[in-house]
């Protein structure tokens, strides 16, 4: 009879130097899109070679800070409590701001690179319930009817996006940049810019951004 072999516990010292450069690369990464494998493994404290004993290259290290960001958002936006889409539509877009700001290698490795596609999957729940939101919008006639609810899901997403990335560059504070956010999805909604800040300064007022 044969016996099988125990597979051996992860080493506590492993697991804690993958988080050590997963946290560093996070940290480089934001500064640095272009960060090299020895800047990340310095931050970390810990040597290039070593590096190699948990991701096979620096494309992987990315990828798994990548998912790690997108994660984080989609945890971040939680459920949004209101009947009003248009309200809906602008705190999704202050809490997206509020989870991007403290992951902003998201903006340029994510939102706008190669890792789209990846992204995209971390964030579908996001993605599906903006889609609901707006259909009932539509419904009750709280948003623009004249293209499918469909594009303008996907017009509300590409209108935050953009000021995503331009907000993480621009330098502008956080409190400017998430109603900048806010004022992008609404306005691919539909929403003229006098109505647009009237439901920023309702969604602030009321105190669900922060939910």
């Amino acid at each position: 009879m044969t016996t099988s072999t125990p597979e051996r516990p992860v080493r506590r010292d492993a697991t804690r130097n993958r988080a050590a450069l997963i946290d560093a690369a996070m940290a480089e990464l934001r500064h640095d899109p272009d960060a090299s494998l020895d800047a990340i493994a310095a931050r970390a404290g810990l040597s290039r070679r070593s590096v190699y004993g948990h991701f096979a290259t620096r494309e992987d290290l990315v990828l798994t800070v990548v998912e790690a960001g997108a994660a984080r958002i989609a945890q971040g936006i939680g459920t949004v409590d209101t009947d009003d889409s248009r309200v809906a539509i602008a705190t999704i877009g202050a809490r997206l701001w509020a989870s991007v700001s403290h992951v902003r290698v998201m903006a340029d490795l994510a939102v706008r690179g190669p890792y789209r596609s990846t992204v995209a999957s971390a964030l579908a729940p996001i993605r599906r319930t903006l889609r609901d939101v707006i259909e009932d919008g539509v419904s009750r006639g709280q948003l623009r009817r004249d293209i499918p609810p469909a594009v303008v899901a996907r017009l509300v997403e590409d209108a935050a996006l953009t000021v995503l990335g331009e907000a993480t560059h621009s330098g502008i504070d956080d409190d400017e940049a998430a109603r900048l956010v806010m004022l992008a999805g609404l306005s691919g909604a539909g929403l003229g810019w006098q109505e647009a800040g009237l439901v920023v300064e309702e969604t602030l007022r009321n105190g669900l951004v922060n939910a």
